[in-house]
């Protein structure tokens, strides 16, 4: 991420049978990272992280999200849903493994993407086989408060703008900036076009979808639940799933690990990626 105006590479999309979520896939390894992004993204938001972790010897792959880039709608708009979905991307990416061996999973979830790997992991074995770690990141354990209008005035804040006319692309002009943090010009300037472009090409019915399924979510008690090693990373300055929320997270789980990124935002892997990347290096070398 060197020129504030690079252009999004147009990486083709994989897809080894209609029920399963497009993908995007390089490199190969033992150890397979599958990278889930939040409500405003698609596989096209983890350029460091291809470059990163493909050349420390990993299988990366990043998905659309069901109703996202070149993935169908999901069957509903759920949690629930979205988590089958990784489901069968997971049951994909053993099938066409580059290795002999069953892979070995860590799932990294932002925000949303957080919010669908928990779903997952609280159904527990059989869905959970082959998952060695988590990496949750700018994300929580249920969303705000689980109260039908608060919910449903939550959707109406949010779809307000595009019932106005507005474009998802002149919502994320507003959005943005404020999850950048405090990165150098440079950087801002990549991440915020990146960031930008990756919204502006949701759909409006897949947006209300996301919205839909994210105010139904609800994994708090099965924190405690989790066997497996989890890294958690907060953003300074993320407003959208603060430090505090974070921590008392970790707190919740019984072998994690968590750490708050000096000058981050909510998308702090585009805009902090060296120091993103070496947090879950350090993770990986534990697992």
């Amino acid at each position: 991420m060197t020129s504030p105006t690079m252009a999004v590479p147009a990486y083709p999309a994989n897809s080894a049978c209609a029920a399963c979520p497009a993908y995007r896939e390089s490199g190969d390894g033992p150890l397979t990272l599958v990278l889930l992004h939040g409500i405003g993204g698609n596989r096209h938001v983890w350029p460091a992280q291809f470059d990163t972790f493909v050349a420390a010897g990993c299988r990366v792959v990043a998905w659309d999200m069901p109703g996202y880039g070149d993935s169908a709608m999901p069957a509903e708009p759920t949690m629930a849903a979205l988590a089958d979905s990784l489901l069968v991307l997971l049951d994909t990416l053993r099938s066409t493994s580059p290795i002999s061996d069953a892979p070995r999973f860590v799932l990294v979830g932002h925000s949303m993407g957080g919010m669908v790997v928990q779903e997952l992991m609280a159904r527990g074995a059989p869905a959970t086989r082959d998952v060695a770690g988590l990496v949750l990141c700018g994300t929580s354990p249920a969303f705000g408060k689980p109260d039908g209008d608060f919910q449903r005035e939550f959707v109406r804040q949010r779809t307000a703008p595009l019932d106005a006319g507005k474009t998802l692309r002149e919502m994320a002009e507003a959005i943005v900036p404020g999850m950048l943090g405090e990165p150098d010009d440079v950087t801002r300037a990549s991440a915020h076009a990146l960031a930008v472009d990756a919204m502006g090409a949701l759909t409006p019915p897949a947006y209300r979808a996301a919205l839909q399924a994210l105010v139904g979510f609800e994994q708090r008690a099965a924190l405690a639940r989790l066997s497996l090693p989890v890294l958690l990373i907060a953003g300074e300055h993320d407003s959208n799933a603060p430090p505090k929320v974070m921590a008392r997270m970790a707190e919740s789980i019984p072998d994690a690990r968590y750490v708050c990124l000096s000058g981050a935002g909510h998308l702090m892997n585009l805009t902090h990626p060296a120091a993103f990347d070496a947090e879950v290096r350090t993770f990986l070398a534990t697992l």
